[in-house]
């Protein structure tokens, strides 16, 4: 006999609870670029996830978006901190961080994150409902 836990319910809240992660580490780095704007020769840092995610999609091309979901590996969509432009710097300090475009990329961040959150819990009252 297996459990809710052994089925395909939660795909879907998996994949969101990675992009949350993601998220979160996102938020981070935009913080950690902002700390560091008067630093000399930083680099900004942001994370790659939504690349890795659509990848992963894009494997398993001709089947539905359940299938596709039901097939990722899990383990393999985690998002990596990178350095964003390293050889680039508009700056004579060789710093790399506009901190007008790390505001934007900062609100838009947020946005996502509240925007991942709501699906999350719109993920758990279409289950409460089900198992009404």
């Amino acid at each position: 006999m297996s459990s809710l836990i052994d089925t395909n319910v939660f795909d879907y809240v998996n994949v969101l609870d990675k992009a949350l992660d993601a998220s979160a580490l996102r938020h981070e780095a935009i913080s950690n670029n902002l700390s560091n704007v008067d630093t000399p020769n930083y680099k900004r840092q942001d994370v790659n996830f939504e690349v890795q995610l659509a990848k992963a999609l894009r494997h398993s091309r001709y089947q539905t978006m359940d299938a596709k979901v039901a097939d990722l590996k899990m383990n393999r969509l985690k998002p990596i901190t990178y350095t964003d432009y390293a050889g680039f710097s508009y700056r004579i300090d060789g710093n790399n961080v506009d901190p007008d475009t790390e505001g934007v990329y900062l609100a838009k961040n947020q946005i996502v994150y509240q925007g991942l959150e709501q699906s999350v819990a719109q993920e758990f009252k279409n289950l409460q409902a089900v198992m009404k």
